[in-house]
């Protein structure tokens, strides 16, 4: 059960969900199969390494719930930007409408949800860094599953600052009254809290896992990630340090453009760090993810929701693979063999979500077992090229961008041929264009182009606005629980 505790965020009962998570040797998402909420009687917790096991298992499983990965994120990371459309039939969740115009006030549930989703995490990642630390076990271990603890709580307080600007920073569990209701913190110390903790958890996480351990947070995917930050700040230098590190731990991009995507090229070694989602047919409460599910096909293989726009399809040069293997256009044959029929409601679907139609398991979420694929090598590098470019390094930025080009056209020299320009503006503009199309429907889009300062360029047509779209409203409920503590974004 869930039990509202604090004033700016909801804490989930330790003895409810914490201890819900095994550790196995049968498959290699194993570590994520989490046993049903209030199936377990409360005893006393933190205690053994068990214990600790189990409180960081439950971080994981986390992550896939519908508030981290389903309509709140698609509403709060993707609807705005200019690559999305609602989709789905024009009546259904009416709601998705207010993001795409900017019109979306404080009062809007989806807004609290995203938020609560995220302070969900950040409680569970305090709670293992609360309490780990007084248990007796193996301290390779302890401080491994304290620096998973950092790197997750990095990563929510990353999408809460991107989402909000300056958000309540807590680190620890409240201890008592007094600590429940805080007010917001500066984004630029909520960014240093990020730095920071991703630098602890770099230091300490190992660069690979076994098999029965693949999809935990890995040293590279802290240093990735701790490079995206910088980038959200313009800290150039730290950015082309840290992606350049990334570049030398043996990461690459998989041959195959399309298959990316696939559950069988999940944690491949294109891969820094995806949300592990998984479909048992003897636990249905493990296979919760609902992130394929609510972006499938139509009335097929889900809802239809988050649909590729007309715009992002015009966005691609042309011949290249990545359109296609990025939108489900209705009529077309997959690679698997689905044919996407011509009456689902909906010109086009997000391939990058797809999960084939032979998958489906009467009583569970479609595509369930599809991970959410956080940052992917491909990013590296195109942050490496802005970077370089940035800093007057057009070789360097022009090597990383067109080696992603490169994978993107396969064996036919006959499209996408390397960009060569060298002057920054136009370079600049030729890197933003390649992210566009290489990571598209990846939640990046909107806020790329906001940390870009384009805006009211490319959304305004939208009703974007500078100076209040930058970011979303608090959620009026937090600020009415906090007494009027937390203050609300400018012009909402």
């Amino acid at each position: 059960m869930k039990t509202s505790i604090n004033k700016n965020i909801q804490i989930w009962c330790a003895a409810a969900l914490l201890s819900a998570v095994t550790l196995t040797s049968s498959c290699k998402k194993s570590f994520l199969d989490v046993d049903p909420q209030a199936k377990q009687p409360a005893v006393e917790f933190w205690k053994t390494p068990e214990d600790a096991a189990k409180g960081v298992n439950a971080i994981y499983a986390n992550l896939r719930s519908w508030n981290n990965v389903a309509f709140n994120a698609i509403a709060i990371e993707s609807t705005g930007s200019d690559e999305a459309d609602k989709g789905s039939t024009a009546a259904d969740a009416t709601f998705f409408n207010l993001y795409d115009t900017f019109t979306v006030t404080s009062t809007h549930g989806t807004l609290q949800d995203f938020w609560t989703g995220q302070y969900q995490n950040i409680n569970l990642c305090n709670q293992v860094l609360d309490n780990i630390p007084a248990i007796t076990m193996d301290e390779a271990l302890k401080a491994r599953y304290l620096a998973e603890a950092k790197f997750v709580r990095a990563y929510s307080y990353f999408r809460l600052v991107r989402a909000y600007g300056d958000v309540p920073l807590r680190l620890r569990v409240p201890k008592d009254a007094s600590e429940y209701n805080i007010p917001r913190t500066a984004k630029a110390t909520v960014y240093a809290q990020i730095e920071q903790d991703l630098k602890d958890a770099a230091a300490v996480l190992p660069p690979s896992y076994s098999a029965n351990d693949l999809g935990r947070a890995t040293k590279g995917a802290a240093i990735g990630m701790q490079a995206k930050v910088a980038m959200y700040q313009n800290k150039w230098a730290d950015v082309l340090a840290l992606t350049n590190q990334v570049m030398g731990m043996g990461y690459n991009l998989t041959p195959n453009f399309e298959k990316v995507f696939r559950e069988e090229s999940e944690n491949n070694i294109e891969s820094l760090f995806e949300v592990q989602a998984t479909l048992d047919l003897k636990n249905r409460d493990a296979s919760n993810s609902q992130y394929s599910q609510v972006q499938g096909v139509a009335g097929h293989m889900g809802w239809g929701f988050n649909t590729p726009s007309t715009v992002l399809a015009g966005a691609f040069e042309a011949g290249d693979p990545r359109r296609d293997a990025t939108i489900l256009f209705k009529g077309e044959t997959t690679p698997q063999g689905d044919v996407i029929p011509t009456n689902v409601p909906n010109e086009m679907y997000n391939q990058k979500s797809y999960v084939p139609f032979n998958t489906k398991v009467s009583g569970f979420n479609e595509g369930a077992q599809q991970n959410i694929r956080v940052l992917r090598f491909a990013d590296i590098l195109l942050m490496n090229a802005e970077a370089a470019n940035e800093l007057g390094n057009p070789t360097q930025a022009l090597s990383s961008l067109n080696r992603v080009r490169a994978r993107a056209r396969g064996g036919n020299s006959a499209i996408l041929p390397d960009v060569t320009v060298t002057e920054k503006v136009a370079l600049r503009n030729a890197i933003y264009r390649e992210r566009r199309v290489e990571l598209a429907m990846e939640s990046d889009r909107y806020f790329d182009v906001i940390r870009q300062g384009r805006g009211s360029e490319v959304f305004g047509v939208k009703g974007w606005k500078a100076n209040k779209n930058e970011v979303w409203p608090i959620p009026d409920t937090e600020i009415q629980l906090s007494g009027n503590l937390l203050t609300q974004n400018p012009g909402y």
